[in-house]
C-alpha cells in the first residue's frame, strides 16, 4: 500500500473518530462536568481508533492521535466555556496558541516519517507476542488506552486554564508560553538533525551531533517541556489546583524516563555496539555539555 492510499485510510479513520466524539459532545448525555463529558468523547474516538488498527493489522494507526485530540478537546473547552461567559480571552489564545503549534509540528512530523500502513512501530509487535493470548487486551489497553488516558491527564492543566477566568494573565503565562513555544522549536531542531543523520550514517554509527551531543534524547526531551508548559499555565490560571496540575507533566515525565528511553536504548545498543560510547559522553535527557571523550568511530562496512 502507497503511503498516500495508507495517510488516507489513517485520516478516515480519525475523521469517524471526531464525528463520534462530537456527536457525544452535542447530543450525547450531559455528566455536567465539561472534563468528564471530553474524556468520554476521547475513549469513544480512540475505540475507533482501535477497530481500525486491528481492521489493518497495525497499531501504528494510534500514533499520530496522540497530537490530533489535544486541539480538538482545547477547542471544545474553550467554546464550552465561553457558552457560559467563564473565560479569559488573552490566556485561552495563549494556551491553544502553544497546543496548536505543537500538535501541526509532531503531526506534521508524524506523516513526513510515516512509511505506510507495511510499517509498524517495533513496539507494538513485541508488546503483543509477549501477551500471548492477552494480545488483544495488551492491544486495547496498553497500546491504545493507557497513552489516551495519560495524554489527557496532561491536558488538565490546560482545561483549568481554558474554563475558569481565574487570575489575570500575568508574568507565568509568559513563562508557559516561551517554554511551550521553544520546547516544540526544540523538537523541530532534533527531529532535522536525526533525519539529516539517517540519510548520511555510516554502518553502526551512532548520532551525537548537534543537539544530540547534548543530550541522547533532545526530542523526549523537548515533548516534556511541552506538557510541562500546560501545567504552568494551569498554575497561571489557578495555584490554588497545583496539587493536580503537574501530575501528568510528571506521568509523561515517568513514561519517557522509565519506559520509552529505556526501550530505545536497549535497541540502540542491539544494534550499534558504539553506542555505548555516546551512554558514556552523552546526558541521557536533559540537555547539558557533553563528558570529554573519544568518539567512536562508525564501523567500516562489511563488502
Amino acid at each position: 500500500m502507497t503511503k498516500g492510499a495508507s495517510l488516507a485510510r489513517v485520516g478516515v479513520a480519525y475523521l469517524i473518530a471526531l464525528v463520534l466524539a462530537t456527536a457525544w459532545l452535542v447530543g450525547g448525555p450531559d455528566t455536567g462536568r465539561l472534563w468528564l463529558d471530553a474524556l468520554v468523547a476521547d475513549l469513544l474516538a480512540t475505540l475507533v481508533v482501535f477497530a481500525a488498527s486491528r481492521l489493518h493489522h497495525n497499531s501504528s494507526f494510534y500514533d499520530a492521535y496522540w497530537s490530533v485530540l489535544p486541539p480538538y478537546l482545547a477547542a471544545y473547552w474553550w467554546i464550552a466555556a465561553q457558552a457560559d461567559g467563564a473565560v479569559d480571552t488573552t490566556r485561552n489564545v495563549l494556551v491553544l496558541g502553544v497546543i496548536v503549534v505543537w500538535a501541526v509540528r509532531l503531526t506534521g512530523n508524524w506523516i513526513y516519517a510515516f512509511p505506510g500502513l507495511q510499517h509498524e512501530d517495533w513496539r507494538y509487535p513485541m508488546l503483543r507476542e509477549r501477551a500471548g493470548r492477552a494480545e488483544l487486551v495488551v492491544d486495547l489497553l496498553a497500546i491504545h488506552v493507557f497513552p489516551t488516558l495519560q495524554v489527557f491527564l496532561a491536558m488538565v492543566p490546560a482545561y483549568v486554564a481554558l474554563t475558569r477566568p481565574g487570575r489575570a494573565v500575568g508574568w507565568l503565562d509568559v513563562v508557559a508560553a516561551v517554554v511551550g513555544l521553544g520546547s516544540v522549536l526544540l523538537t523541530w531542531v532534533a527531529d532535522t538533525q536525526m533525519y539529516r543523520f539517517a540519510r548520511t550514517k555510516q554502518p553502526g554509527q551512532a548520532l551525537d551531533r548537534g543537539l544530540w551531543a547534548w543530550s541522547r534524547h533532545p526530542n523526549y526531551f523537548g515533548e516534556w517541556g511541552f506538557w510541562l508548559s500546560l501545567a504552568l499555565f494551569g498554575l497561571a490560571a489557578s495555584p490554588g489546583d497545583w496539587w493536580v496540575l503537574f501530575l501528568g507533566a510528571i506521568a509523561m515525565l515517568a513514561m519517557f524516563l522509565g519506559a520509552s528511553i529505556p526501550m530505545m536504548e536497549e535497541r540502540s545498543l542491539d544494534r550499534r555496539p558504539s553506542y555505548q560510547d555516546v551512554i558514556d559522553r552523552v546526558p541521557r535527557f536533559v540537555p547539558r555539555p557533553p563528558r570529554r571523550g573519544r568518539r567512536t568511530p562508525p564501523a567500516p562496512a562489511v563488502p
